[in-house]
């Protein structure tokens, strides 16, 4: 057997081998759509929400408010509306010390005034409301404040309501007057009844200023001009201005002239409260609110939970799933502070805005049927 011994294993030459190309990438049938971050510009949502393009079903006018109102009569519903306009402050409010001081002055410094349409919201009863109304201001236990020019119908802001007792307690605690102007002026109130107007002449020019300055008194010329007609004030009682006459003549001028209707009707001062304007201003703001945010939905339209849900803002609860997420470090909702309903409204509290809303007629309230009462602007 012959050995054939070939030069192929020690001559490094090798035979090359075939090198397959690496196998594509198979293509994705979803590579056409782009993902992309949902933004209000790409879901065409802006200021509107999910699940509320179609109409609420309406099964007729809601009595909601007035059947859960824990109240019976006018003074009642006086109470509840001085007490129930703010929420109590929460213990993680996001405020600084500064911040939560001004929300209580603010609050404390407010005049104890309840709209009428508000107590007729909450009794929804009119004729029996009216009468009651007028039997407490002919007894004297309730006052009848009128702001001229804030409206007269139910969605003006110049009509309102004060307790005896609250109007005196604040003219007794107010540091800017002498107790005798305090006495004076208390004497006076009792004196006028039912009206909101009074002369000039009543006071000496310091005792009017200083009621001025306190806020207890307001002049005609510092009203909007156009939105008062002083032949529609009513008759100033004679036996007010005469008494008030007299007291002024047995201490200083005992020879001054009685001032003639026409002089005293071109002096008029008109009943105030301390902060009223801050008050109204305050209302006005929250019932502008409450329609911006009902506007969100595109009918106009949304059930009470939901629009209560705006109002408060995504802040964090008390509720045990709220506490889980914090105890683990997750976002729970942001602090009430951070909030419209606290930064501008001072906590105003929603169920109290709605019923001042639903009293001036910008909104209704009706059932649903399925998710409860709904609201709607008028």
């Amino acid at each position: 057997m012959t050995l054939r011994l070939t030069s192929a294993p020690v001559s490094g030459i090798q035979k090359r081998k075939s090198v397959k190309p690496p196998p594509k990438a198979r293509a994705s049938p979803f590579s056409a759509n782009a993902r992309r971050k949902p933004n209000v510009a790409t879901t065409g949502l802006k200021a509107v929400d999910f699940g509320l393009d179609e109409p609420l079903p309406d099964e007729g006018i809601s009595q909601y408010i007035s059947e859960t109102a824990a109240v019976t009569n006018v003074e009642q519903a006086i109470r509840h509306v001085r007490t129930k306009m703010f929420d109590e402050m929460p213990e993680r409010a996001g405020m600084n010390s500064t911040r939560i001081a001004e929300v209580l002055n603010l609050r404390r410094s407010l005049p104890p005034l309840a709209s009428v349409a508000h107590i007729h919201t909450l009794l929804n009863a009119p004729t029996q409301v009216e009468r009651e109304i007028v039997e407490l201001l002919k007894s004297g236990r309730v006052r009848r404040l009128i702001i001229p020019g804030r409206g007269n119908d139910a969605a003006g802001l110049g009509d309102c309501l004060v307790l005896a007792e609250d109007w005196e307690q604040l003219v007794r605690d107010s540091p800017a007057l002498d107790m005798e102007v305090k006495e004076k002026f208390l004497d006076i109130l009792n004196r006028i009844g039912t009206h909101s107007a009074l002369s000039q002449g009543i006071f000496e020019p310091d005792e009017f200023r200083a009621l001025m300055r306190a806020g207890f008194l307001v002049s005609s010329s510092t009203l909007t001009q156009g939105s008062l007609s002083l032949t529609s004030l009513p008759n100033l009682p004679g036996a007010a201005v005469s008494s008030a006459s007299r007291s002024r003549s047995a201490h200083s001028e005992p020879d001054r002239p009685v001032q003639s209707d026409a002089q005293a009707r071109s002096a008029t001062l008109f009943l105030s409260l301390p902060n009223t304007g801050t008050y109204l201003r305050l209302l006005g703001a929250g019932r502008a609110h409450l329609l911006a945010l009902l506007r969100r939905s595109r009918c106009g339209e949304a059930p009470l939970s939901l629009l209560r849900e705006r109002w408060d803002g995504a802040v964090e609860t008390d509720k045990s799933f709220h506490v889980a997420k914090r105890a683990r470090g997750e976002f729970a909702g942001i602090l009430p502070g951070k909030t419209k309903k606290w930064k501008d409204m001072y906590g105003m509290q929603f169920r109290w805005v709605l019923e001042e809303a639903l009293g001036a007629g910008l909104v209704e309230i009706f059932e649903t049927g399925s998710v409860g009462p709904g609201i709607r602007c008028v």
